[in-house]
């Protein structure tokens, strides 16, 4: 997975969705996170499932947030690309190709994935999801966030908990294509500095948007 159609599955994972009154269980287990997570680091693994039988596609990497709004998504395999939120802006840089595409970070967060670790807390995520609790698998606790409205791109999104701690995100986009992530090394509240959510385009890049 390359180019455009890389950046559609990453940047949809942080800006396509959009959460209401939920189970009690699944609150609380998302409020623990939140209220004890300010800053989060961890290994990622990811596995895309296209619906159309294509083979799945796999990539790795390293994620950060620094709640709220800002976050660091680093791809290493295969192919490397970044994704910074500094809380204003939100910069894709692709070093293979030299390129920068950049947009407000702005309103889009709020309705996103990333808000489910990244946002203010519940009762902003609970503007936006129907939240209820998703039963138990795989060694996981799971919560279930369905977006209220139907221009998000994104069905549904799952995530697993074991206990208060984040291990695992699935994402169902509109296509019926699913998004599997894997979290792994995970550290609450490790000490980050600010520069790590700030991104210059190198010399010489294609910056391209906002």
């Amino acid at each position: 997975m390359r180019g455009g159609m890389m950046f559609r599955s990453l940047f949809g994972l942080f800006f396509a969705l959009a959460a209401t009154a939920a189970d009690a269980d699944a609150v609380d287990r998302l409020r623990a996170f939140l209220e004890t997570t300010k800053l989060l680091r961890a290994d990622f693994a990811q596995t895309v499932l296209p619906k159309n039988g294509r083979k799945p596609q796999f990539s790795s990497g390293s994620m950060a947030i620094a709640r709220p709004h800002k976050f660091r998504w680093q791809i290493d395999k295969p192919y490397p690309q970044l994704i910074v939120g500094d809380g204003e802006k939100v910069w894709l840089h692709d070093p293979e190709l030299n390129q920068v595409t950049v947009r407000k970070q702005g309103a889009a967060l709020a309705g996103s994935p990333a808000a489910l670790l990244a946002g203010e807390g519940v009762a902003a995520l609970e503007q936006h999801f129907a939240l209820k609790d998703d039963g138990a698998k795989d060694g996981l606790e799971w919560l279930a966030a369905t977006p209220k409205s139907r221009d998000t791109g994104f069905e549904k999104v799952r995530i697993g908990f074991a206990g208060a701690e984040l291990r695992a995100m699935e994402l169902t986009d509109s296509f019926g294509q699913q998004t599997s992530l894997v979290f792994s090394k995970v550290e609450k509240n490790p000490p980050l500095a600010a520069a790590h959510f700030r991104f210059t385009p190198p010399k010489g890049a294609d910056v391209l948007g906002e």
